[in-house]
């Protein structure tokens, strides 16, 4: 067998590079920022690609669903108030512009060690050798009598949360999520796995009131997503407890007849995870409406969302 020779070129068709469609143009480039730049001329700056035409879109989105009276829910990780996030929310919220949050476990953890102490998240690696890691007496004694409490008035976790944490007048209530939504008469549901919880490991802990109070908040959640036609779910940083929750809720939601077919959901994380990406972006807008995901900090990401949204809503207000 004789030694393959090079192929001949010579015969390749080619094209105008002038005349062939191309995904980027000079046009959506980016513009050079310079010192003391006002939000709206920073954004105007971003090139017109990828995550940061995501953002416009995902702003936009809001500010629409904002204006249009209709939802805008944050489901969110507690990590997200572990980074200093709170008084961004809180000041959303003030402003009308979301109208329910969901959370974990760890939120209303994090929520009230916060709003008792002005600090929050223990060193573990320094407590667990000795077996003291969630042992904080004040937490696991707040939040299992609230939840007992919830338990008997069948009320959901996050409202009694809330509403406790303005009966005790804790000195930090101001950056409290959970008291500033019940002032606000903002729905926050919490939703729990048994055992994941420093407060599951305290000796007034009740699985059974656990149990009842948030799945009471499940089904609160099913109402607030029964009416997100044309709405908008912000999914920030739980990989797995939230989007489980969204899809089922949605999917019952629409077994019962709720026609929630078109809104926008976007995902922000540090990391790609599967479940947001499917049960958050992919699947739910299969049937209409846009996902986004966008993959950074939360502590630089969601700043940078709130004041895209506000530019939006300043911007609409204008025309």
């Amino acid at each position: 067998m004789s030694y393959p020779k090079p192929l001949d070129f010579s015969g390749l068709k080619t094209y105008s590079l002038l005349e062939r469609p191309s995904k980027v143009s000079v046009n959506d480039f980016a513009k050079p920022v310079d010192a003391g730049l006002s939000v709206s001329d920073f954004l105007a700056c971003l090139p017109d690609q990828l995550a940061a035409r995501d953002l416009i879109h995902i702003a936009k989105a809001v500010a629409t669903a904002v204006k249009g009276g209709r939802k805008v829910i944050l489901a969110m990780g507690a990590h997200v108030i572990k980074v200093g996030l709170s008084p961004i929310i809180i000041d959303l919220m003030k402003r009308g512009i979301i109208s329910a949050v969901a959370l974990n476990g760890a939120g209303i953890i994090h929520d009230t060690e916060t709003a008792m102490a002005g600090k929050t998240s223990e060193d573990v690696a320094a407590v667990l050798g000795d077996g003291m890691f969630g042992a904080a007496r004040e937490t696991g004694q707040f939040l299992n009598d609230a939840i007992k409490e919830a338990a008997a008035q069948d009320k959901g976790l996050g409202q009694t949360v809330g509403r406790r944490l303005i009966e005790e007048c804790f000195p930090f209530n101001k950056v409290s999520l959970l008291a500033n939504a019940a002032e606000l008469d903002i729905p926050v549901t919490v939703h729990v796995a048994i055992g994941t919880d420093i407060i599951h490991i305290h000796p007034g802990t009740s699985g059974q009131a656990i149990g009842k109070a948030s799945y009471t908040d499940f089904k609160i959640f099913c109402s607030i997503i029964s009416q997100m036609e044309k709405g908008v779910l912000l999914h920030v940083g739980s990989a797995v407890i939230l989007p489980e929750i969204f899809l089922k809720a949605l999917t019952l939601v629409r077994n019962l007849g709720y026609p929630v077919k078109n809104f926008t959901t976007a995902n922000f994380d540090f990391i790609r995870h599967y479940r947001p990406l499917t049960n958050v972006v992919h699947r739910p807008t299969l049937e209409g409406g846009h996902g986004y995901n966008i993959t950074g900090h939360h502590e630089i990401m969601f700043p940078l969302l709130a004041a895209a949204i506000l530019e939006e809503l300043a911007s609409q207000d204008g025309a």
